[in-house]
């Protein structure tokens, strides 16, 4: 059986190129608007700015995870649109994901809206609740924040 190898990448909206934009971008409508019946404007304008950054990880040049970081304007970094293809899941990739996440987050305040059944994955990750659940687009979500690490 061939062994599968997984890559991690990182990179600015100006570093990404048309094909691997292509690619992340379907992972997300893929799951988000299409698997989660959630019609809203998956393209908001944010995964342009200069201080977001991508991060995903790739099995031969597919992508099979995918997540950004926000430098929302108070300075706190906003982890969204975390998503691993359906044909991934249960691999560990959302883990291995979201610590290289915190590694480019680094010492910062973190923070991201969490689907509610979810909050127990993100609580490992060092997040805890930091405010009352709502639902947005027919889904439960929890607000929670990992604070700024001193040092």
């Amino acid at each position: 059986m061939p062994q599968q190898t997984t890559e991690l990448r990182t990179a600015s909206f100006a570093d990404l190129n048309a094909r691997t934009l292509h690619d992340l971008l379907k992972l997300r409508i893929d799951v988000f608007v299409v698997e989660q019946n959630c019609p809203y404007p998956e393209l908001d304008g944010r995964d342009v700015e200069p201080g977001t950054r991508h991060v995903w990880l790739t099995d031969g040049g597919a992508p099979l995870a995918y997540l950004r970081i926000l430098a929302d304007p108070d300075g706190v970094a906003r982890i969204g649109r975390v998503v691993v293809a359906p044909a991934a899941r249960g691999g560990g990739h959302a883990g291995r994901l979201m610590t290289a996440a915190l590694e480019v987050v680094g010492n910062r305040q973190c923070v991201l809206d969490a689907q509610s059944h979810l909050v127990a994955f993100y609580t490992r990750h060092g997040f805890t609740v930091s405010g009352p659940e709502y639902v947005e687009d027919g889904i439960p979500h929890t607000p929670m924040r990992r604070e700024a690490i001193d040092g």
